[in-house]
Order: structure tokens, then C-alpha cells, then sequence
């Protein structure tokens, strides 16, 4: 049956090839072989898991997968299933284990550094150390088919002295500077760090219960704390904080200290909190504070089940709690009140530090089996299923996560916390941003996979989960417990259950009037229609069964088919016709408002036809208007004129005027006398010349530097009077002005 999950999206693109090819490949082929011949075993040889099933892990393009019987791991190149090469489906390396774990692997993990994988059991942990890269497609040592890698037993000795005790969870500690380490929970209720170094020897031991607890041994070397839920469940480390250094106990400058906030979750619902830095080895550092306070305080602590704890990347931190029985709690970290009652005596001095608390934002309960429609004159029948939860980050959308179980996955998408991170920065007077956030909806809960769609038959549990986020594109790719292999592409973001709006499609060519802008800015009724078309339930895919005897009969066949068609009523036809009728009578006002808007365009386009006529108008008569101005203007500068001339009384200009005329006439006598001067010298000169060329006087002979010193005596005195005569006609022009 097609899955409805809203987190799925049409496969397209390079990665479609992969996808299609991928449960093909013969490495799933030979996986899916084994399984077959397990599940033929008898019953009661087949239990149930103590941890959840976590065997596969990704690596960029490279999906890797254990194999139990063979102790090693298959790495698959998904970039050479996409390529469409002929022998693709056949490629793959082999990582064979030099010393095999004796224990039985359940879980997989890469470390930050991408360098080790810690193989988990409950007897045990062992770390493979993943060979060199090089070669044209940087494979493991250049391409070879298979690869003995080096094994690392943790606490080998530990494990093998105390057969009473269990391993419960085991993750990578999250410094990728120093060396790697791998924290352990244990069933004594105790968290130990080993270095890879000296696997054998914790680097530190944290004890979460009182050693009189730890006397009281019942049966099976079970402490009597277990019997009420008091015992550590599970962890998950926080984002990187800083801390104050008077908490620490240190002296110096720095005013903080950057540690990792450890998060650890008891049985019982309980949360306490480990801040753990590698780097100080201080005395308050590792000291176990708690139990945190939850807000609002519930009756149950919020379920007696809790199984597993996870905590998202973002600030202030987000912790998931979940429970066997299907409930998710979603609690908000922040700074603890003064006027708090549950400060435990295990935390350090509460006058340096206050306990966080939780407030628990929402409550989600997922559908871990399908509620079928009940037969006729039957009671509905109340499936009391319960099983172990797996949380799981998305590496693409940081506000989502997935849940694998037996009975397989949900993805949980919390939209709410971009609302959260601006109600915290904004004012504390801001009203608004928590109106926005208390009018927020809740996350969206995706029912992806549904392994057990029938109570008659039994839940194939997840073997391995993990997301792809290469350039192949997201996509969410599972093995079962028959290795039946899984893949579904993924958004990159949290988005609502509801497919987008025609209305919300950009249109590059349209041009968005200011009225668009405003009205889209406030969108009410697309609003209105999402809420409208928004889900609360949807149809996941159906494992089918593997063998035709373990068909389930046609009446709960019929009640699954009147189940999925009942959520296609409710969730999809029924919203989609309240959506519509809300459309058209949305359409019908709009319809109405664009007729008088018309209306008023007609109106308006007379106004602008009167309004430019009378601009016309106007306009001719500003023109005559200035010529008749500018009439004034020239009739009055005349009239200025002559009443200035018939003054009595000189004016400054006027007199000044009279000054340079009275100089000009005294300068005009000096050259009349200077040219009389001239007229005279020319007079002298030409008799002189003429007496000169009487023939009755003897020639005089001049030198040649004499005739050059005569002409330019001559020249300058042409020039002297030749600047004088033009001084007198600018005279004469002056005064005749």
C-alpha cells in the first residue's frame, strides 16, 4: 500500500537508479538468504533482542552492513549503483574482523572522527578500526574484495569477570580533538569512559546510585533499585556549553569552561545531567545533578517505561523522551528557579550552580500498531503493544528526528522551534512572539513504515536505519528483520503534512503589486485552509508478508482495507470538500470584490480623463499668465528707472559713477598732452629726416650696431605711442557711452 507520510517526495533525479537497484544488490540478496534460514528455526530458540537492532551506518556515498555470521561488515558504493554500471549490483568490499567480538552485535556506531566503529552488545564492545583510503575512487586500500581490519576490545577483562552485568547503551564521546573515547552504561547503574589507548582501563568512573543500593542484591545479580525503575536507561550527549569556573573549582582569568552537558535518563522518567570535559580534571566536573524539574509536575513523572532520551543540536536544548508504550516528550532546557524543591543531595553546592529544568512543551503519542475499524456487534479491540524505542537524528533537518521500533518508523518534525528561539531573544514586555508560539501547532508525527499491521501477525523489527544526506540526495533507507530493504527520499526541511498551495507558487514573470504584498504578508486564509488540510493520521507503508501461509485472513484484511479507506475519508476526501466549499465561497467574495473594484477602475479612468483636460486648461492658462507677468516685470524695471533719474538726491552708484568719470577726464588731459608731446617728436623727427636727404650735406654713415639700436629706440616708441592712441578710443568710446 502507497505510503502517505508527508515526509516522502517523489524520487527523481540521479538518485532514482540507486534507489531502485539498492535491495537488488547481492550483498541484501545473501543478507535476506540468512534471514530466511533463521526464520525457520523454531520459536522458542528465537528471542527477542535485549538492545534494538542498529546494523547498518552510512559513510558519505558508502553504506556499510554486519553480518553476524561472517563477523565483518559489507561496504556498499550507492555512487556505482547510480553510475548504472553493469556489474554494480555485484561490487563491494568485505571487512573482516582480525579477532571476532564472541558476543552477539546489536548495534552499530560510527565514531566522530569517521575512523573507528564501535560494535555494541550486551556482553560486550569491541571497536574496528576501518583500513587506509587511496586508489582512483578512494577505496579501502585501493579496491581490494576483502580486508582484514583490526579489532579493539573495550573492557574486555571487565565484561568477562562480571557475567551478571549488561551493557545498556554505549556512544562516542563528541570531541573530535583529543583522542577517541566511548562511554558505557552498565546495569550496576555506573558510566565508565575508556580511550581507546587503554581499552581496558576506564579513564573515568561515574557511579549514578549509592553504594547501600548497590548492596542489596536480588536474583540474577539484579539490583533492588531496578525492581522500582531507579536505574540509567540510556544517555545522549548535548551540544557544547559553557559552564562558569567558579563551578569547576578552578583558578584563573577565563571566566567559563566549555564542557558536554550528558543527559541520562532512568526507567522510571527521571532526567539527571553530567557536565563532562576531558580537558579539566576537576573535582565538581562528573558529578551527577538531579533529577532535573519538569514543568508541568504530572502524578506518573510522565510514564514508568522510558527507554530511550535524545538531545537536539540546537540552543537552548531540546531533550525527546520516549517510552515503551509509545509516548514522546518534548522538553525545553532552561535555567532552573530559585524557589525549585528538588535539588538532589548528589548535585555539587547549590550556591554556585541551580539545576536546570524541563519544561515539557508537548506530549506525542505514536501509533506503534494500526487501530483497525472494529467488526460488526464487536467491541473495538484495545492492542496493548509495547516495545523499545530507537531515536534517531536527521543529519539534514536539525528540528527533526525518526523512531525506529519493532513495529517500525515515525518521523517527528518539530516546527515550533524557530517560534521558541525568537519568543527567548526577544523583550520580556514582547507579547507577541508568545502569542505566535502558544498558537503554534504541534509537530508533525509521519507514520513512514508499519511492520506489524495486524495483531495476528508478528513485528518485524528495523535491523538498520540510516539517512543518506550525500549529494545522491536525502533518503531514508532501512533493513528488516527479513532484510527486506527499504528506501524513501526525504525533504531537507520540517514542512507541513499538507501539500503546498497553489497560491504559494512564485511566479518569476508575475510582477507582485504592493496591495499582493500586503495582502500576502498577514496570509489568513492560507492559514486557515493548511489547519484546515492538515492530517493527524496518515496510511504508511505495509510490510507484506515474506510466505503466503502467514497471510492473514480476509477478515482482518478487510478490516486493515476499511482502515486505510476510513483515513483516506476522514484525513483526505472529507478536509479536501471542507477546503473546497471554504475555496469557493472565498472565490465567491472575491468574485464580488473584484466587480466593484472594477466598478471603481471605470470611475477612475473618467476622473484621470476630466482631471487631464482640466491640466490642460490649466496649463494654458499659466502661459498666459507668465507673458502677462513678465509685461509687468519690464513695465515696472522702466519705471524704476525714471523715478531713480528724477531724484534729487545722487545714488552710491551714481556717485560712484561721477568719481570714475572725473578720473577718466583728468587721465583723458594727460594723454591729450602726452600725444601733443608725440605730434611734436614726429614733427622734430621729419625735419630732421628731411635735412638729412638734402644732397648738399654729406651722408652719414651709422654702424651696423648703431642702425640696430635707432630701430629699436624707434619700435619702442611705436609701441609706447601705439598702446596710447588705443587708450584714447576706449577713452572716447567710455565717455561717448
Amino acid at each position: 500500500m502507497a505510503a502517505a507520510a508527508a515526509a516522502a517526495v517523489p524520487a527523481a533525479g540521479p538518485g532514482e537508479h540507486w534507489r531502485k537497484e539498492l535491495p537488488n544488490h547481492a550483498v541484501i540478496c545473501r543478507l535476506r538468504e540468512q534471514a530466511a534460514e533463521a526464520e525457520a528455526a523454531p520459536e522458542d530458540q528465537r528471542a527477542r533482542p535485549a538492545l534494538p537492532w542498529d546494523l547498518m551506518f552510512g559513510l558519505g556515498s558508502e553504506l556499510f552492513l554486519w553480518d553476524g555470521e561472517r563477523s565483518a561488515f559489507y561496504a556498499l558504493s550507492l555512487r556505482s549503483l547510480g553510475g548504472g554500471e553493469h556489474d554494480s549490483l555485484g561490487r563491494y568490499q568485505t571487512l573482516l574482523c582480525i579477532n571476532p567480538p564472541f558476543f552477539e552485535v546489536y548495534q552499530t556506531s560510527l565514531s566522530p572522527t569517521q575512523q573507528y566503529v564501535a560494535l555494541i552488545g550486551t556482553k560486550g564492545l569491541a571497536v574496528l578500526e576501518l583500513p587506509k583510503r587511496w586508489g582512483k575512487n578512494s577505496e579501502f586500500e585501493g579496491g581490494r574484495a576483502t580486508i582484514n581490519c583490526s579489532i579493539i576490545p573495550i573492557a574486555e577483562r571487565f565484561f568477562t569477570s562480571s557475567t551478571s552485568l549488561a551493557l545498556k547503551h554505549a556512544a562516542w564521546y563528541p570531541g573530535e580533538m583529543l583522542e577517541p573515547h566511548i562511554v558505557l552504561l552498565t546495569s550496576d547503574n555506573t558510566i565508565r569512559i575508556y580511550s581507546l589507548n587503554s581499552p581496558q582501563t576506564p579513564v573515568k568512573v561515574i557511579t549514578l546510585s549509592n553504594t547501600d543500593e548497590e548492596t542489596l542484591r536480588l536474583n540474577k545479580g539484579r539490583a533492588y533499585t531496578a525492581l522500582i525503575g531507579e536505574t540509567a536507561v540510556a544517555f545522549d550527549f548535548g551540544p557544547l556549553a559553557a559552564i562558569p569556573k567558579n563551578v569547576t573549582g578552578q583558578q584563573g582569568k577565563a571566566e567559563e569552561v566549555l564542557v558536554y552537558p550528558l543527559y541520562i535518563l532512568y526507567e522510571n522518567g527521571e532526567t539527571f545531567l553530567i557536565y563532562l570535559s576531558l580537558l579539566h580534571n576537576t573535582r565538581n566536573l562528573g558529578k551527577l545533578l538531579g533529577p532535573l524539574p519538569m514543568h508541568p509536575a504530572a502524578e506518573d513523572n510522565y510514564g514508568y517505561d522510558a527507554c530511550a532520551v535524545l538531545c537536539l543540536p540546537c540552543i537552548p536544548n531540546i531533550l525527546v523522551i520516549a517510552t515503551d508504550s509509545g509516548m514522546l516528550y518534548h522538553c525545553v532546557v532552561l535555567e532552573g528557579e530559585d524557589d525549585d524543591e528538588q535539588m538532589s543531595v548528589k548535585s555539587w553546592d547549590s550556591k554556585t550552580d541551580l539545576i536546570p529544568s524541563l519544561y515539557v512543551f508537548e506530549c506525542v503519542e505514536l501509533e506503534l500498531a494500526l487501530k483497525l475499524a472494529p467488526r460488526k456487534g464487536k467491541e473495538p479491540l484495545e492492542l496493548d503493544f509495547s516495545c523499545p524505542i530507537k531515536l534517531h537524528r536527521d543529519p539534514k533537518c536539525p528540528s527533526r528526528y525518526h523512531c525506529t521500533h519493532d513495529a517500525g518508523i515515525h518521523s517527528v518534525g518539530l516546527t515550533w522551534i524557530h517560534k521558541l528561539h525568537k519568543f527567548l531573544g526577544s523583550d520580556e514586555e514582547d507579547k507577541d512572539s508568545l502569542q505566535e508560539l502558544g498558537a503554534e501547532q504541534k509537530c508533525f508525527v509521519e507514520h513512514i513504515l508499519c511492520t506489524m499491521p495486524l495483531s495476528c501477525r508478528q513485528p518485524a523489527s528495523i535491523r538498520g536505519f540510516w539517512i543518506v544526506s550525500d549529494i545522491l540526495g536525502p533518503t531514508m533507507v532501512c533493513l528488516t528483520s527479513t532484510y527486506e530493504c527499504i528506501t524513501k527520499p526525504l525533504l531537507s526541511a520540517v514542512h507541513p503534512a499538507s501539500p503546498p498551495l497553489l497560491c504559494t507558487m512564485e511566479d518569476s514573470q508575475a510582477v507582485a503589486s504592493p496591495l499582493r504584498i500586503l495582502a500576502e504578508s498577514q496570509d489568513p486564509f492560507e492559514r486557515h485552509i493548511r489547519k484546515i488540510l492538515s492530517r493527524s493520521s496518515a496510511n504508511p507503508l505495509l510490510l507484506k508478508a515474506a510466505d503466503k501461509e502467514s497471510s492473514p485472513p480476509p477478515e482482518e484484511c478487510l478490516q486493515l482495507v476499511s482502515r486505510a479507506t476510513q483515513v483516506f475519508r476522514t484525513e483526505y476526501i472529507l478536509k479536501q470538500d471542507l477546503a473546497l466549499e471554504e475555496i469557493q465561497q472565498r472565490v465567491r467574495l472575491l468574485r464580488e470584490q473584484k466587480k466593484k473594484q472594477l466598478e471603481d477602475l471605470g470611475y477612475c479612468r473618467e476622473e484621470r480623463k476630466s482631471l487631464r483636460e482640466m491640466a490642460e486648461r490649466l496649463a494654458e492658462k499659466y502661459e498666459e499668465a507668465k507673458e502677462k507677468q513678465d509685461d509687468i516685470v519690464n513695465r515696472m524695471k522702466k519705471v524704476l528707472r525714471s523715478i531713480h533719474s528724477q531724484l534729487p538726491v545722487l545714488s552710491d552708484s551714481e556717485k560712484d559713477m561721477k568719481k570714475e568719470l572725473q578720473t577718466i577726464q583728468e587721465q583723458l588731459r594727460h594723454l591729450g598732452n602726452a600725444i601733443k608731446q608725440v605730434k611734436m617728436k614726429e614733427d622734430y623727427q621729419r625735419r630732421k629726416m628731411e635735412k638729412g636727404s638734402s644732397p648738399k650735406k654729406p651722408s652719414i654713415s651709422l654702424s651696423a650696431y648703431q642702425r640696430k639700436c635707432i630701430q629699436a629706440v624707434l619700435k619702442e616708441e611705436g609701441e609706447h605711442i601705439r598702446e596710447m592712441v588705443k587708450q584714447i578710443n576706449d577713452i572716447r568710446n567710455h565717455v561717448n557711452f
